[in-house]
């Protein structure tokens, strides 16, 4: 049995899994052992340092894959000015056709997707900003439940809800993603109308992702509560890792004169690059981390992970859930 869907069939993949640009994490080292392994992965292109970096980047993926991936492009306000133009044609003239935008309305970068035939896939927190995303012409929504790593946006809105409301909505395939980490998320998204699953924590805590080992063992010590929702103060919420620094400023943001100012050294995303994901220092930062840590009790390479997650939901599927139906009986 094999899991086919209209995600698989319209972006070329064999399992209906996506491996989410993750900034610092989204590097040819997983995303090239997540296709080999029949997902579909996303180089992020602002973790390198520069488009000429990212073109680098996807060529050495490709040293050690045949398999498609994509790259994603977040598009955030910030203080100094990105080059998003040039970061975009770096991966379009580097012959990436699969794309993923995340953060701000894609729409400004739609034409030049489609004069290279790219698909794009946007991620969304909420129905209504997904409906603007399929009016822009996107391919795909992926749409983040309120128990993702990440901005979540401000509705705190389930998986369980906001999946079914989403595809309820839409005539575009949509990704499920927040709280998925094994065969039953997958079985349970396909239930409620996605046509795939985007998982992020979970690909952390492989063999292939390049972060410090002290980072994924964390992650299998959680449990389902160990993550802190930040930023609510400032209309940005955020969940991230529980540890001594959201704690922090999770006691900051509670008092009423505070202002951003007070936690931006704490919150510096440069901090926790280097002190936790590089150096494996746990409590020295704040990182991204999402509820699915409950359900994360090992350390597998992609191809065990991405096989076993198949395989589970294919049993949940086709034995679990057909053992639940019995025959109707009656006579009449």
């Amino acid at each position: 049995m094999a899991l086919s869907t209209r995600f698989t069939r319209e972006f070329g993949v064999r399992h209906p899994v996506v491996c989410g640009g993750m900034t610092a994490v989204g590097t040819a080292d997983l995303i090239s052992a997540v296709a080999n392994a029949g997902a579909l992965g996303f180089l992020t292109a602002l973790t390198q340092p520069t488009p000429e970096a990212l073109a680098k980047e996807i060529a050495r993926c490709r040293d050690h894959t045949d398999q498609p991936f994509g790259v994603n492009l977040t598009i955030l306000p910030s203080i100094d000015p990105i080059p998003y133009d040039e970061y975009r044609d770096a991966a379009l003239e580097s012959g990436i056709k699969i794309i993923e935008t995340a953060g701000r309305s894609p729409e400004p970068h739609m034409p030049a997707f489609a004069r290279a035939g790219a698909k794009v896939i946007h991620k969304c927190v909420s129905v209504r900003h997904a409906l603007k995303a399929q009016r822009l012409g996107v391919d795909a929504v992926s749409i983040d439940g309120f128990e993702c790593a990440g901005h979540p946006g401000e509705d705190d809105i389930g998986g369980l809800v906001l999946i079914p409301a989403a595809t309820a909505a839409l005539s575009i395939p949509v990704v499920a993603s927040g709280g998925i980490a094994d065969g039953r998320g997958l079985a349970a998204a396909l239930a409620l109308g996605a046509e795939a699953v985007n998982m992020g924590t979970r690909f952390v805590a492989t063999e292939e992702a390049p972060v410090h080992e002290n980072v994924k063992r964390q992650i299998v010590a959680n449990d389902e509560r160990a993550t802190n929702v930040v930023f609510r103060k400032f209309r940005n919420t955020a969940r991230v890792a529980k540890n001594r620094i959201s704690d922090e400023v999770i006691e900051i943001e509670r008092r009423a004169e505070s202002t951003f100012d007070d936690i931006a050294d704490l919150v510096s995303g440069k901090r926790g690059r280097s002190e936790v994901l590089g150096q494996g220092r746990m409590n020295d930062g704040m990182w991204w981390a999402g509820q699915t840590q409950g359900l994360i009790h090992d350390i597998p390479s992609c191809a065990a992970l991405i096989d076993r997650i198949v395989a589970d939901a294919e049993e949940v599927i086709s034995r679990r859930l057909a053992d639940l139906v019995e025959p109707d009986t009656a006579t009449g």
